[in-house]
């Protein structure tokens, strides 16, 4: 992180007061404000507050369960948030990406790894190196990257960070089919790893708000066996 930047504030949502204390001291070492929570109802009641650049939001949760808590977020706000599962736990996972989960973090897992992760999460809702005003347009969708903006005949299309990354990279694309370990990379921050659906999931989101705003004119296309790439109607 660079000296003169802020430090990221970051919500914690867990009940697990001595991991929390300990993930605070780790996330505080490096460089990030941190505040934590120890249940789902006043997680949403912070998360929503605008005060917090990203969440990290266990599933196990008391008074409101960790997707519940994300679903109430999700109604309000895009914050970037990077849910805690349990390990193996695929329900939880597909379910927290389908509610707009930006990723997630299985637990047991290294502090380090939940910091790259964050990371990775925060990168994706910085502006982008383009020009301001720099568009990328297929038919009546349009994208402007530097503002993060996705419009369909100039009504905005609302996108969590994630599947606007993955919208980029497919425009980029062009005819080029994208593979899923291409969109891991250039969405997500990382590469893809074995069995973990996320791109899987961000895409059918993606695509289901694509092809609601467009009336069908714009959708993502599965080419079997090797990836994703945008169609148009037109």
């Amino acid at each position: 992180m660079e000296d003169d930047a802020p430090a990221r504030h970051i919500l914690l949502v867990d009940d697990d007061v001595e991991l929390s204390a300990m993930l605070r001291e780790y996330l505080e070492s490096e460089g990030f404000r941190v505040e934590a929570v120890s249940n789902g109802a006043d997680g949403v009641a912070r998360a929503l507050s605008g005060e917090f650049d990203a969440v990290v939001l266990d599933v196990m949760l008391p008074r409101l369960s960790g997707i519940e808590a994300l679903r109430r977020i999700r109604q309000a706000t895009e914050v970037p948030v990077l849910m805690l599962t349990a390990k193996g736990d695929q329900v939880d996972r597909v379910v927290g990406l389908e509610l707009g989960a930006d990723d997630y973090v299985a637990k047991p897992y290294y502090p380090r790894e939940l910091v790259a992760r964050l990371r990775a999460v925060l990168r994706r809702q910085a502006p982008a190196a383009a020009p301001r005003g720099a568009m990328l347009q297929l038919g009546d969708l349009a994208v402007r990257v530097a503002e993060r903006r996705a419009s369909w005949q100039g009504v905005p299309i609302e996108v969590t960070a994630t599947e606007f990354n993955m919208l980029v990279t497919l425009l980029r694309a062009g005819d080029d089919v994208q593979t899923k370990d291409d969109l891991s990379l250039g969405a997500l921050g990382r590469p893809r790893q074995s069995y973990d659906r996320s791109v899987d999931v961000h895409i059918s989101n993606l695509r289901l708000k694509l092809e609601s705003a467009s009336a069908g004119c714009v959708g993502i296309e599965t080419v079997r066996g090797i990836g994703y790439r945008l169609r148009s109607a037109a």
